[in-house]
């Protein structure tokens, strides 16, 4: 499974519902499916938000998807922002999770590809396709749209805060394959850590958890100690690609997306779905069943419940905000 970032492309396809010859066969229109039962699945956006859903492709034997991180809820809980495609462009959009629920954009460029909320909720660290390359900058939450350019010259995607706010964590492109990078505010240093994609720190330590993809081509989740060196693989299955791996806000869980077959008489399909895993790789627990892709998977604020994306309770197969509470 090449999980890489699409190309040139890739605003476009976050633009369209993932949408093939076997997915048409799909009931969007069903809210949940029995093996769901009991989970609380509560859809946050409408269709008029726009909401952009990640490319998705499949084959008989294989599903790909495009596994950066276009949603982020704020620590205190109270606003969510995704990535939304209008008027050609694709930017940040932050909804207040109570009262009103009004969206107001906070990026004013032509094609965001990712993001991450800043530990204290007042930044948004972005990427942007800018002719041959992707570039990170930061901006401010709550107003404005001024950007300040982190990164340059390179294909660099998945940016991602460190606890302190002290570095932005980020997946570089380069020919001989995908690594782990940081760029210190500090001093303005760039460092290189270990092969991977899909940064996500976890709390209380000088370690990350990312994705690799095996030599089978299944996509596997590790955690690296950048300060110690260590390398640890914590989640891998045989028949499974797993990507796009959130940190709980406790540190005891990793919630992410998974490969799965659905299968129903002569029809076979290939999916995504939220799976969830302990810190450690134990426990392992696809939480999502849907016919619909479910992607994109971030926690609350309190790590009750995760947002994801999905068309699921759309007819038409538009791709909206969702939330399931999560009690484990």
């Amino acid at each position: 499974m090449d999980m890489r970032i699409f190309p040139v492309f890739i605003v476009m396809l976050l633009m369209l519902p993932a949408l093939d010859a076997g997915a048409q066969r799909v009931d969007y229109s069903v809210v949940s499916v029995p093996e769901e039962a009991g989970r609380q699945l509560v859809k946050v956006t409408s269709d008029a938000d726009c909401v952009c859903m990640p490319i998705v492709k499949r084959s008989k034997k294989s599903v790909d998807w495009f596994s950066n991180r276009i949603l982020g809820v704020s620590a205190d809980g109270k606003s969510l922002a995704y990535l939304a495609a209008r008027n050609g462009a694709t930017n940040i959009f932050v909804k207040e999770l109570s009262g009103t629920g009004v969206s107001v954009q906070r990026t004013k460029r032509s094609a965001v590809i990712d993001f991450s909320y800043s530990p204290d909720g007042r930044y948004l660290c972005f990427s942007e396709k800018r002719g041959k390359t992707n570039q990170i900058f930061q901006t401010d939450a709550l107003q404005g749209y001024v950007c300040r350019q982190i990164t340059s010259g390179s294909m660099d995607y998945s940016p991602v805060y460190s606890a302190d706010m002290s570095q932005i964590f980020f997946a570089r492109q380069e020919q001989e394959g995908v690594s782990i990078w940081s760029h210190d505010s500090r001093n303005n240093y760039l460092s290189a850590y270990a092969a991977g994609m899909n940064p996500f720190l976890v709390a209380g330590e000088q370690s990350f958890v990312c994705v690799r993809v095996n030599d089978s081509g299944k996509g596997e989740i590790w955690k690296v100690d950048y300060r110690k060196g260590t390398e640890e693989c914590i989640v891998s299955d045989p028949e499974k690609s797993f990507a796009s791996p959130v940190v709980s806000p406790d540190g005891r869980w990793i919630v992410f997306v998974g490969s799965s077959r659905i299968v129903n008489g002569s029809f076979s399909y290939m999916n995504t779905d939220i799976y969830a895993a302990r810190m450690d790789g134990t426990e392992l627990t696809q939480l999502t069943f849907h016919a619909a892709d479910d992607v994109s998977p971030v926690w609350s604020g309190d790590g009750k419940c995760i947002y994801f994306i999905s068309q699921r309770g759309s007819e038409g197969g538009t791709a909206n905000v969702w939330k399931m509470d999560f009690n484990f």
